[in-house]
């Protein structure tokens, strides 16, 4: 008895919980593609000076890793190349992220965008 009485409360809630969700979901709107407001533009300069920053990184970074995979796969230790490859696949696949960010960003604020 006692466990089908928790068994419905459970149940009831939720289907409370749920329907209030749906009803949550179906109320939200989306946000206008507008003008951004003057403290996101404001924030774009460092978030620029940032993207800059990861940008010389990698490209300082790029040739030295590629050297270690190639210096791995000839030495036969393919799981460190795979390894060492991947990382590299990761760092451009982020760097070319940040690139498009920098390009809406300069798109909407009108700061300029972070050479890459």
């Amino acid at each position: 008895m006692f466990r089908t009485i928790i068994a419905g409360t459970a149940v009831a809630g939720a289907l409370t919980l749920g329907v209030a969700g749906m009803a949550g979901a179906a109320t939200t709107t989306t946000p206008a593609g507008g003008t951004p407001s003057a403290a996101v533009c404001a924030k774009a300069a460092n978030v620029e000076a940032r993207i800059q920053k990861y940008d010389a990184a990698v490209t300082a970074r790029l040739p030295k890793a590629e050297a270690r995979e190639a210096k791995a796969q000839a030495a036969g230790h393919t799981k460190l190349a795979t390894y060492i490859g991947n990382r590299i696949t990761r760092a451009q696949n982020r760097e070319t992220k940040l690139n498009a960010l920098s390009a809406k960003i300069q798109a909407k604020c009108g700061t300029p965008a972070a050479a890459g």
